[in-house]
């Protein structure tokens, strides 16, 4: 509930400090006064755009702060969406700088229009005589419906699982359209990997066949060199190991008159060793060494195809086509899996339509069952409003579709007269008919649901006598479970105010100001007195008056 309100330096308004209690308030005042400008005020602090030129003094910043008591909401999770500090006494500010910028603050950390309105729309609902086509919606008519129904539980479960569905059938979507895109290519995909694969691959074999290559191609020049190098190492005339072996005994027999002739010794055994096992190599090699034309070709072709391979694929190297490889087949095996996962994710829609089609069955008989009890007390307050042959017609049909809130749609009819025709709200009731058609909604709402402080803004036009007595007594009933406002012209319902304010125009220092007040019970008398006769009250006006004070207090 709005438990204080302050407005500084906006429109008429100079300084503007006011408490509200619980229960009915009601706000009077003619015409121009300034009631408009506190409910522009109580616009901003829900949200609406900042306009300069509401600022009274455009060289001083706007400031418009609202108390809100906020324990009965049940808002905690949205405190803890938006990053907030939650506290039970929260203070909304909006200001307006000299600029034309504004700020918005909720418990002193600023925050976006957005998150400002909906906390608003939480806290505060208001209702004039040209805002009232709402109850002409769909949404609206369920909302009313479901408050009744006590679905509350089944129906967040279905929109749960409704999430889940749009999420799982645009999966399903990117999947079909995955599979078609991936469907173009596969062939070509498909093609390009086998190529790949029969090459069958192997990490750094280029080098290895390219050395292959060399060695082949060049056979008898290294049979010849290899003859050649091993003659000159065991020649028996002039081979080096017969001459190293030779320096070898010298060295051996004289390596024990000195250190140094010892270390020369051990070296040069060190190289006699090493040079034979170099003979043997040099042999080795040369034995493997055997011309093979057939195996020099398949080296040639095999080089040919890897680079071949490498530059139709714009790669430099055997790896990069190794790459390749591994990409294309998770390519080619993607598409192949596509169609067992679009028939996975195709079983698992069927299970959450199925869980949905329960819970949407227990939806439905709920709202059956409430129906005729909304249209019973619908008709019961519209009567004592002064509408009493107002009559409903409305069902509930069940549908393929899934909508937001279930999975029907619902008619309600509307006839304000006996035998009349019945159609859309909107199409057949007049302005009048629908304030006062809202006014009984939100009176049946408020006994079963925690609603926001509700500002009624004339919603009475047009009303008189007993009508406007009931009307009173609805709003009073109302404020039982919420805090009402009600900005009237009618005494029956200023009356009614637990408490009740008027707003005014005043002149201060040549400037034209408006102000707010909580009248007491004597300045109420003479306020009912005027909306009774004028100005000029007469005696007759004031007893009405105090008389419909007495009446409402009793």
């Amino acid at each position: 509930m709005l438990r204080g309100l302050s407005i500084k330096n906006f429109a008429l308004i100079e300084q503007l400090q006011v408490a509200f209690d619980s229960g009915l308030i009601t706000i009077t005042g003619e015409t121009g006064a300034g009631k408009s400008l506190l409910l522009g005020a109580l616009g901003l602090l829900l949200g609406k755009r900042a306009d300069l030129s509401n600022v009274k003094d455009s060289s001083q910043k706007c400031v418009i702060e609202g108390v809100f008591n906020i324990e009965k909401y049940d808002l905690d999770s949205f405190f803890k969406e938006e990053g907030l500090d939650y506290e039970d006494q929260t203070i909304i500010r909006r200001e307006i700088l000299p600029s034309g910028k504004s700020r918005a603050f909720i418990n002193d950390t600023p925050v976006t229009l957005q998150s400002l309105g909906s906390l608003g729309v939480k806290l505060i609902d208001i209702h004039s005589q040209h805002q009232t086509l709402e109850v002409t919606t769909n949404d609206f008519q369920f909302e009313v419906l479901d408050a009744l129904a006590g679905a509350d539980r089944e129906i967040k479960s279905y929109k749960r699982g409704l999430i889940l569905l749009k999420k799982k059938e645009k999966e399903l979507h990117a999947l079909i359209a995955n599979q078609e895109d991936f469907t173009k290519e596969y062939d070509y995909n498909a093609f390009l990997l086998k190529e790949l694969e029969d090459a069958k691959l192997k990490s750094g074999e280029l080098q290895e066949v390219e050395e292959e290559y060399e060695r082949l191609n060049n056979i008898e020049e290294i049979q010849e060199r290899l003859s050649g190098s091993i003659a000159i190492a065991t020649s028996e005339e002039i081979g080096v190991s017969d001459q190293l072996n030779t320096i070898k005994n010298n060295l051996s027999k004289i390596e024990s008159y000195s250190g140094q002739l010892n270390e020369l010794s051990e070296r040069i055994q060190s190289v006699y060793i090493e040079l034979e096992d170099i003979n043997v190599s040099l042999l080795n090699e040369l034995e493997k060494l055997e011309a093979d034309p057939e195996q020099l070709e398949r080296a040639n072709q095999r080089i040919q195809l890897l680079n071949t391979l490498q530059v139709k694929h714009n790669v430099s190297s055997v790896e990069g086509l190794l790459t390749l490889t591994d990409a294309l087949r998770a390519k080619v095996s993607k598409t192949e899996s596509l169609t067992e996962d679009i028939e996975v994710l195709k079983n698992e829609i069927e299970k959450i339509q199925s869980q949905l089609d329960e819970v949407s069955e227990k939806i439905h008989k709920k709202r059956n069952k409430a129906l005729p009890k909304l249209i019973k007390e619908l008709e019961g307050i519209l009567k004592a409003l002064g509408m009493p042959n107002a009559t409903f017609q409305a069902s509930l049909i069940l549908q393929e579709k899934y909508f937001s809130n279930g999975k029907e749609t619902l008619t309600f009819l509307f006839s304000a007269n006996k035998g009349g025709t019945y159609g859309e709200l909107k199409k057949v009731a007049s302005g009048g008919e629908l304030s006062r058609i809202m006014l009984a909604i939100k009176s049946i709402l408020s006994r079963y649901a925690q609603l926001p402080t509700i500002i009624f803004d004339e919603i009475d036009t047009g009303v008189s006598g007993e009508v406007a007595h009931k009307m009173a007594d609805v709003m009073m009933s109302m404020s039982q479970n919420l805090q009402v406002f009600s900005i009237t012209h009618l005494p029956q319902i200023a009356a009614k105010g637990q408490s009740h304010y008027k707003v005014f125009k005043e002149d201060i220092k040549n400037t034209t100001v408006t102000q707010l007040k909580l009248l007491n019970e004597e300045e109420r008398i003479r306020e009912i007195a005027e909306m009774i006769g004028g100005k000029n009250s007469s005696d007759s006006a004031l007893t009405h008056a105090k008389s419909l004070l007495d009446s409402a207090l009793n």
